[in-house]
């Protein structure tokens, strides 16, 4: 994935709990908070548009989170904005700095990946015949649906970061999703996740 930009050493952050964005996935976001609308109206005057999405951790933030481009975005009519991010690269959190503006910004490390920036993922060790039917226990326990079809024809990356970015997760647990080092390494941890909660797994008391 190729972009007209150099990444800023610097990003205006969105702290959302539960919300995390895969490298190259999309994700939407209702903006309502003024501070919020004032960064993103900051984003849009830069050339690059992002915004760092990161989740709130203990008393202050995770320390990996991922940047998205805006690239869509249309206001209602009572000022709200509803904008779509794609992601370009997850960063690492080097010093939080407050009172420049009205939202959080940060000084970022992008180093740790630069695989991000490429093009998509493959996992030779995906075994769709395996992970579909207990997809679908799983799903059916949840009370979720899905189109099977278009799941089975989807990329690697694509199915595997879409379901690490919509299966209702734990917050710890979307955070160490995103943090995975490489799509293998990211499905392995789904599919356990996936097995540890149909054997009567409560996640969410497990991570936080």
């Amino acid at each position: 994935m190729r972009f007209r930009f150099d990444l800023p050493a610097r990003i205006p952050l969105f702290p959302l709990t539960g919300a995390v964005l895969m490298p190259r996935g999309r994700i939407p976001l209702h903006v309502f908070e003024p501070r919020y609308l004032q960064m993103l109206d900051d984003a849009l005057r830069t050339d690059h548009r992002l915004i760092g999405l990161i989740q709130p951790e203990g008393e202050g933030l995770a320390a990996i989170g991922c940047a998205g481009r805006v690239v869509a975005f249309s206001e209602t009519d009572d000022g709200r904005q509803m904008i779509s991010l794609l992601a370009v690269s997850r960063f690492r959190l080097t010093e939080v700095q407050e009172g420049f503006t009205p939202y959080l910004t940060a000084e970022v490390d992008w180093s740790s990946f630069a695989r991000d920036l490429k093009g998509p993922e493959d996992d030779p060790g995906l075994d769709r015949d395996t992970l579909f039917p207990l997809l679908r226990r799983y799903m059916d326990a949840h009370e979720l649906s899905t189109d099977w079809d278009a799941a089975a024809e989807a990329q690697d990356e694509a199915l595997i970061n879409s379901l690490s970015m919509v299966l209702p997760f734990s917050s710890g647990d979307r955070q160490a999703l995103l943090e995975s080092p490489t799509l293998a390494d990211r499905r392995e941890l789904l599919q356990g996740l996936i097995e540890f909660a149909l054997h009567g797994g409560d996640t969410e008391d497990r991570l936080q």
